[in-house]
């Protein structure tokens, strides 16, 4: 039985059924993505978004829906689904869908009359192509299928006008077209197995809204361009595969391709395997080098996702190899800012102050999983490196402080995770001594010098980081730790933030903890009562001064709660660590049913995924992007984890 299936009663119901989403990449940064009706609910859905531009991760929307038709008798059946104007849904084609399933590709089933018909969709990997199988199941008489290309041809986060400046020309190619709307784009081959009739039948279709967008109170309406329509005639048991691609394709391939997929493909049949294939979209493939995406539908590579996400997306599903092409891949663009402060053109905040722990911490993990020799023969060097950078006060905004502790400014640019900023300032402003950034920096030392342990070479260099790791524990409780028994968030000058934040549960849950058993239980009582969510933990208390669960409104009013009360899943990875490390094995029961919170989560929001954060009151509510990488990873890290104390 499939671990997501949904019947006509939900998918023809538009109030629950459009609210979900689903989302298919190639790993190499092209992606599909729309609701599991197929009616595009936001600007960044398409059938068919790719990257353009060789610098940053840029998506572009070219194929943005396919609308098909069944034609019996001359009467024609429209299966397609859009939001017009105003509200109003026009084809409608969701009452005819009876059923739709995902565990190896998405898989919709329609019933027109006595016709029975199927689509399945499947990206090609590491190639910007998706093919759509279309299945003829039943019909009691000659069956015609009318294939409809809506085309955007612009920036994913744009919009699209009504204009006279695009080609209209359509070039035939073999059993289809090819079209480029404007210059500087690839041209879009779409074709079938079969040679089919195209209709040159040019339109702009006007006034199609996107609700997400709407609700977030961003622009949210364009006009789409339809060139025509490909009519086939299909039988009773035969399938049409459509392509739909950068390059031209022998059509012959295509049912040799489309199996191929299939066959590598791990089915969505239990909470891992879904977790496992959301972790392998985010990767982003280019060449020789590899990244990682920080979410999608409109997520970048960035430094801190990249470090913070590495473990739980690819240690944690066995793939060591991504691990150390993707690290292998950051370690060029740390050692080139560390001799040039510069920029890595593609991976987005190498600058930011909490970078080197969070990498350091990424390192330690490999270790943890794959041995410390083979940890220290591969990154033992880019270790001591990054201490380096930072005690010989190289980093541009991380000061070594005479007690052993780290602070930095974040007046003017978030120094943290959390980033949010309005009107050119952070909305969240910590800054000075930050709590989890000292926790892994005293994390950081401890592991270096772990790592070096029985090397002469390092032996001067490892004293050194176990005299300033001495210092630095010696000051942290008394800098952090308040009468309450929980930390303060950050510490600068004679100002403590006094906020009820989930960065102390970081300082826990390390392998190399500043804190002793009391004062850890004692952080985690308070985590417990003020933070803990079944999806994750809050990112401020209730009782706290400020507080703003639902992430709503306008982008004004969405960025001041970002980081105010909404919930975050990737927490739950330290979270769990902090619990299994005081309470030991009487803990793993508990953690266990922790992770029930977002099994539930499969179905709802991008079916198979986890959400960047959930409002932080019930019935908490998905938001933001559909599919966030840290999240999954520390979802997928606790279950590995998990299974550790049970084995």
């Amino acid at each position: 039985m499939s671990y997501f299936k949904f019947d006509k009663n939900l998918m023809i119901n538009l109030e629950q059924s459009l609210p979900k989403e689903m989302l298919r990449t190639n790993q190499a940064g092209a992606y599909h993505c729309t609701s599991i009706v197929d009616c595009n609910t936001r600007k960044q859905h398409g059938l068919l978004v790719v990257p353009l531009g060789d610098g940053d991760y840029n998506p572009h929307v070219l194929l943005s829906s396919l609308d098909e038709t069944v034609i019996q008798h001359g009467a024609p059946f429209n299966l397609g689904l859009h939001r017009y104007q105003g509200g109003v849904y026009n084809p409608n084609g969701h009452k005819y869908i009876r059923e739709f399933d995902c565990e190896s590709v998405p898989r919709t089933t329609y019933r027109v009359g006595g016709v029975i018909l199927t689509k399945e969709k499947i990206f090609i990997q590491n190639e910007k192509r998706i093919l759509i199988r279309y299945t003829l199941l039943d019909a009691h008489s000659p069956t015609t299928l009318q294939l409809r290309p809506f085309l955007a041809f612009r920036e994913s986060n744009a919009l699209c006008m009504a204009n006279d400046t695009l080609n209209k020309e359509c070039t035939p190619v073999s059993n289809g077209i090819a079209c480029c709307l404007y210059p500087g784009y690839p041209t879009l081959y779409m074709q079938l197995t079969r040679k089919p009739e195209f209709v040159y039948d040019p339109h702009w279709y006007n006034n199609i809204e996107y609700v997400k967008d709407m609700d977030r109170g961003v622009p949210y309406c364009e006009d789409l361009w339809v060139p025509g329509y490909f009519q086939v005639n299909i039988k009773k048991g035969e399938s049409i595969i459509f392509s739909a691609g950068l390059s031209e394709v022998s059509t012959r391939s295509l049912s040799r391709m489309y199996e191929s997929e299939i066959a590598s493909r791990t089915a969505r049949s239990s909470f891992f395997n879904c977790l496992k294939n959301a972790a392998k979209q985010l990767y982003l493939k280019e060449g020789d080098k590899e990244y990682m995406l920080s979410g999608y539908p409109w997520g970048k590579i960035l430094a801190r996702n990249t470090f913070m996400s590495l473990p739980g997306n690819t240690i944690a599903i066995d793939h060591r190899e991504d691990f150390e092409k993707i690290m292998g891949t950051a370690r060029q663009a740390l050692m080139n800012y560390m001799a040039t402060l510069e920029q890595d053109t593609k991976i987005h905040g190498i600058d930011l102050p909490d970078i080197p722990v969070w990498a350091i911490w990424a390192i330690q993990q490999y270790a943890r999983n794959y041995g410390r020799q083979d940890a220290a023969e591969r990154y033992t060097d880019l270790v001591a490196d990054l201490l380096d950078f930072i005690l010989e006060g190289r980093h541009p905004n991380l000061f070594l402080e005479e007690n052993g502790l780290l602070s930095t400014d974040g007046t003017l640019v978030p120094a943290s995770w959390m980033n949010s900023v309005w009107n050119g300032r952070p909305v969240v402003p910590r800054t000075g001594l930050l709590v989890e950034v000292n926790a892994l920096w005293y994390n950081a030392l401890m592991f270096a010098a772990e790592l070096t342990e029985g090397n002469p070479d390092m032996d001067a260099r490892r004293q050194n980081w176990l005299a300033v790791a001495d210092k630095a524990r010696e000051a942290f409780a008394p800098t952090f730790l308040n009468d309450y028994g929980y930390l303060y968030d950050y510490v600068t000058g004679p100002y403590a933030d006094p906020s009820v934040r989930p960065n102390m549960v970081i300082a826990v849950g390390l392998d190399y903890s500043p804190l002793d058993r009391r004062q850890r239980k004692g952080v985690l009582d308070v985590v417990t009562r003020e933070l803990l969510t079944p999806k994750g933990l809050r990112t401020l208390s209730p009782k706290s001064y400020g507080y703003r669960p639902n992430y709503l409104g306008s982008p004004e009013e969405r960025e001041y709660a970002l980081h105010n009360g909404p919930v975050r899943p990737w927490l739950m990875g330290f979270y769990s660590d902090a619990y299994l490390k005081v309470f030991g094995h009487s803990g793993v029961s508990y953690v266990d049913r922790m992770m029930i919170g977002f099994e539930e989560d499969m179905s709802n929001g991008c079916i198979g995924s986890l959400s960047q954060l959930y409002d932080g009151n019930p019935p908490y509510a998905n938001r933001g992007a559909i599919s966030h990488a840290t999240n999954i990873a520390e979802v997928l890290r606790t279950l590995r984890t998990l299974k550790k104390f049970n084995s």
